[in-house]
């Protein structure tokens, strides 16, 4: 799977697109709002970029994200969830869209209890340093690039990292598993 040379970051939740916005003066930050462009535009846009960091809101992983939650939560279509994980594995195959540095990860303790799980628990439980709770704001989203940690970087083994993701329950998402 592809890496740019920027760090990158997405964040994520409600507002995401406004706290963005507001990083575009920062000198170091190539801020990107998704809008109307699909997320491998926004990944062209982050590709072409000299920037330390591209910031953006367009979250390669927010289908399979949705079909996640929507599983869990019992409102999913049969086979959604499969579905969508074979459609990000193809689009990060082909370079088309790219896991980011980090997930910093808006009012998290504001969240329904299985998104709070998905972030907290399934992205978080893959590489614990990658997905940073932070407010709603673009000020503290610019004061957490300045300490955003060096850690583990998502999975080597990608996929089956996310096509074991239907297995994964909500309750114990992230907490270290016990082989019998």
């Amino acid at each position: 799977m592809r890496r740019l040379s920027s760090t990158v970051v997405v964040v994520a939740g409600d507002g995401a697109a406004g706290v963005i916005a507001g990083l575009d003066k920062l000198h170091n930050v190539r801020a990107i709002v998704r809008g109307e462009r699909a997320p491998s535009e926004v990944m062209e846009l982050a590709g072409r970029s000299a920037a330390t960091y591209v910031v953006h809101d367009a979250d390669p992983l927010a289908d399979v994200a949705a079909a996640w939650a929507a599983y869990f939560d019992g409102t999913g279509v049969v086979g959604a969830l499969e579905v969508a994980i074979e459609a990000a594995l193809g689009e990060l195959r082909a370079g088309r869209l790219v896991l980011p540095d980090y997930y910093l990860v808006l009012e998290p303790d504001e969240l329904t209890q299985t998104w709070r799980h998905w972030w907290l628990g399934v992205l978080a439980g893959a590489a614990p340093v990658r997905v940073v709770p932070v407010s709603a704001s673009s000020a503290a989203v610019a004061a957490e690039l300045g300490r955003l940690a060096a850690g583990r970087w998502w999975p080597a083994d990608l996929e089956a990292w996310l096509r074991a993701l239907p297995k994964v329950v909500p309750d114990q998402a992230g907490l270290p598993t016990v082989n019998a």
